[in-house]
């Protein structure tokens, strides 16, 4: 992506051809196939998702190249947000109905720009999904529900941080149901981190996920 044009991602499209609207924002590692496959699995529950390319197709494999790419990211994070922007526009305009807005499901570095998006563009995010990740933002001219799927032991997202956010939110109003899931760590729910994935905790996180999505969004 070049500055502010329209974004280069992933969209999936309901069985029914429309939907409500889900934006994905992706994990430190890049658009890969597991956040494609999240885009897949919204659009067979009825949502059409779309996860904006925020790392210009790269993608890492490791830790260290992950830091990289998420570190030069943070070297440019209005770009980012400018052209987070633009994806909810694009969605904006392939989702249907609007009545109750869209929804924004982040991963982790992804998670960071779901809540920075809630508080800068309130009239269009009414529902906001994040997957062991954390942030800051003003929160008092937003107006989404939260729902949180957090790791009991994760060095990445000590427990502090979530126990801060989740006090945030609901100090500025804000519905915050916040998961903490025993006995797994950070990308608990990646099935291609196999030295951190859980099915069990995953499963549990995505049936709260749709229900939390049908309930906020309905169609």
């Amino acid at each position: 992506m070049n500055d502010t044009q329209k974004p280069t991602g992933y969209l999936a499209i309901p069985p029914s051809g429309a939907g409500p609207g889900v934006l994905v924002l992706h994990a430190w590692w890049g658009l890969n196939d597991t956040i494609k496959d999240v885009c897949d699995r919204l659009a067979d529950a009825g949502f059409v998702a779309y996860a904006p390319d925020l790392f210009n197709g790269r993608i890492a494999q490791t830790i260290p190249e992950a830091e990289r790419l998420s570190g030069e990211a943070d070297g440019r994070s209005e770009v980012i947000l400018a052209n987070i922007a633009a994806a909810v526009d694009h969605l904006w305009q392939r989702a249907q109905p609007h009545d109750h807005g869209l929804g924004v499901i982040g991963f982790s570095f992804g998670a960071y720009y779901a809540l920075q998006l809630s508080a800068s563009d309130p009239e269009r995010v009414s529902a906001v999904v994040l997957f062991y990740g954390c942030g800051d933002g003003d929160f008092d001219k937003a107006r989404a529900t939260y729902l949180g799927h957090f790791a009991e032991d994760d060095p990445y997202e000590p427990a502090e941080n979530v126990e801060w956010l989740e006090n945030a939110l609901r100090e500025n109003g804000r519905v915050a149901t916040f998961h903490r899931y025993q006995g797994v760590g950070h990308w608990f729910f990646e099935p291609d981190r196999v030295d951190a994935y859980d099915e069990t905790a995953a499963n549990l996180a995505w049936e709260r996920t749709l229900t939390f999505l049908n309930k906020t969004l309905p169609s």
